[in-house]
């Protein structure tokens, strides 16, 4: 059974940058796809970022997801936040080969509050 453990969340200022990580037990995350989610309050979960199985590193914007395979974890990283970056973050994974919607996630962290403050 895949277990997932975010870290990292927290308080940050605006115009700084946020990083998080996903400990990954029970599987090798080189076999999942994997991402992560945010939801702020009032509003749906959206998916911020994902990678696909196998991909060390995916860069997006202000986004970026990587692998540390010693570490089996996933890491997020946000540069230039803003307070539209607060909210509930969940690290989320899947067996498939990409993960492209809800339905492809198979497992789910506890998540992790990050709140950015102007």
């Amino acid at each position: 059974q895949v277990q997932l453990t975010e870290s990292g969340g927290g308080s940050v200022q605006a115009g700084g940058s946020l990083t998080l990580s996903c400990k990954v037990s029970g599987d090798d995350m080189w076999n999942l796809c994997m991402g992560w989610f945010r939801q702020a309050p009032g509003e749906e979960k959206k998916q911020v970022h994902s990678i696909t199985r196998g991909i060390t590193e995916s860069v997006q914007g202000r986004f970026t997801v990587s692998r540390d395979r010693e570490k089996n974890s996933l890491t997020l990283e946000i540069a230039n936040v803003d307070v539209n970056d607060s909210g509930f973050y969940t690290c989320a994974a899947g067996t498939a080969q990409f993960c492209r919607q809800l339905s492809d996630y198979r497992y789910w962290g506890r998540g992790t509050q990050v709140t950015v403050s102007s």
